[in-house]
């Protein structure tokens, strides 16, 4: 089901990329109290988790976007209103996001669901009577919707919230070849590049280092890296095989997306259909809201985040 959203955003930020720029550049980071847990892998590596500490309601997982982390604006935003709600809420750090280098050459990519299987299979045992909801921004909305088409009515939680998620992987990375929404991948593709250079003594790179910084785009990266890497053919066959929109008919979990069209990140017509979405799915759409901005309020010294708001009603609704 598509339905629209009740999200007006702030006059004073016209504009997706408005929208995408100021919480990151302008919010300031508000973190809650966290303790760390690490969890081994059956392979030999490892994945950490922040949990929010004297909070012991209904268990909430995070997953953050591409070489997202905790410095990210929205997760220390949505941790500290999910505690201040009584959720015991984790944050969960895709391979190497957490600040130490992980032990193997594979990292991880917007498809990768291994990770949050072996996560949640973890918070089950050790909270079998606990609801459990998980929220994914961005990339970690794709790989959470894709999770959820993979499990079917096998999924073991109770609700899932996914925020900008790009759909559609080869249209995601087009758009980001166009127009200011450059000014994403040239942002993103340093960080990577960042990534792969501080992990070089441990896993050499799949390309000669001094020739990371030809890698000028989403597509070419994932080809020459990406796609290698995590055993796919190259760069379409990792598109093809890791985006979520194939997936959203086969979801059985309640699961709210949200999601702005002027996406700067994503084409608005690459947004799924009515008849793409399984029963248990609403699509909530707004006409504005950018990338993981949907910043609102008549004030610009004192601007809302009506996400975590949105998210928290859903939340209290399905949980409690």
């Amino acid at each position: 089901m598509i339905t629209t959203s009740r999200f007006r955003p702030a006059w004073w930020l016209p504009g997706a990329h408005l929208q995408t720029l100021y919480p990151s550049l302008a919010r300031r980071r508000i973190v809650p109290e966290l303790h760390r847990e690490r969890l081994e892998l059956p392979d030999g590596d490892f994945l950490d988790i922040d949990w929010t500490c004297n909070t012991h309601g209904p268990v909430v997982l995070v997953l953050h976007g591409l070489e997202g982390s905790l410095e990210s604006h929205y997760t220390g935003g949505i941790l500290a209103a999910l505690a201040a709600q009584g959720f015991r809420t984790g944050l969960m750090y895709f391979r190497g996001c957490s600040g130490e280098p992980n032990r193997l050459p594979r990292s991880y990519h917007s498809g990768e669901t291994g990770n949050l299987q072996a996560v949640i299979r973890h918070i089950r045992n050790s909270s079998p009577d606990k609801s459990l909801a998980v929220i994914g921004y961005s990339l970690g909305g794709n790989v959470l919707l894709k999770w959820l088409g993979e499990q079917g009515n096998r999924a073991t939680i109770t609700t899932a919230i996914a925020v900008s998620v790009p759909f559609d992987l080869d249209r995601a990375s087009r758009r980001l070849e166009q127009g200011l929404s450059r000014i994403y991948q040239s942002y993103l593709l340093k960080k990577l590049r960042q990534s792969v250079m501080s992990r070089a003594d441990l896993h050499p790179p799949m390309v000669p280092l001094q020739k990371l910084s030809r890698l000028k785009t989403f597509r070419q990266f994932d080809d020459a890296i990406t796609a290698p890497l995590h055993g796919f053919r190259d760069v379409d066959d990792y598109y093809s095989q890791s985006s979520s929109r194939p997936y959203l008919r086969h979801i059985d979990v309640p699961v709210l997306i949200i999601h702005a069209l002027d996406d700067p990140f994503l084409p608005s017509d690459a947004i799924p259909k009515d008849a793409e979405l399984s029963h248990a799915v609403t699509l909530e759409l707004s006409r504005h809201g950018g990338h993981v901005g949907f910043v609102s309020g008549d004030n610009p010294l004192a601007a809302q985040y009506w996400l975590e708001g949105r998210i928290c009603n859903h939340l209290q609704a399905c949980l409690e």
